[in-house]
Parts: structure tokens; C-alpha cells; sequence
């Protein structure tokens, strides 16, 4: 799955451990998040979405 995270992290002006801390969960997972090697499950992708104000399919898109 693709995804915005880091360019709305960015626009935030967040790094990943502050972004970990406002989702709850640790900076390795918000690394793995953004790399592609971890896809969210759909409850984290609903907190990432509210945590920017973007709906889920603004930053996460299926891989064709």
C-alpha cells in the first residue's frame, strides 16, 4: 500500500517520534508506515487520517 505519511509529517513539522506519540505507537512503526514494509491495520489508519484531517483514501492508496 502507498502512502503521504511522510510528506503530511513533513508539512506538520513533526518528526517520527512526535508522530508516534500522537498515534501511540512506537517510531519504528511510524518508520515501516512510511517505507511501505508495514501496512496499518484499519483502526491505526482511521487514528493516522484523523491526525492529519484527511480521510483514509487522501493518504493511503492500494498498490495497483
Amino acid at each position: 500500500m502507498k502512502n503521504v505519511l511522510r510528506e503530511l509529517r513533513g508539512e506538520a513539522g513533526l518528526s517520527q517520534g512526535a508522530l508516534a506519540d500522537r498515534l501511540g505507537v512506537s517510531r519504528q512503526t511510524v518508520n515501516a508506515l512510511e517505507t511501505g514494509r508495514y501496512d496499518p491495520s484499519l483502526a491505526l489508519a482511521f487514528t493516522i487520517a484523523r491526525a492529519f484531517d484527511r480521510s483514509i483514501e487522501d493518504i493511503f492508496t492500494p498498490d495497483e
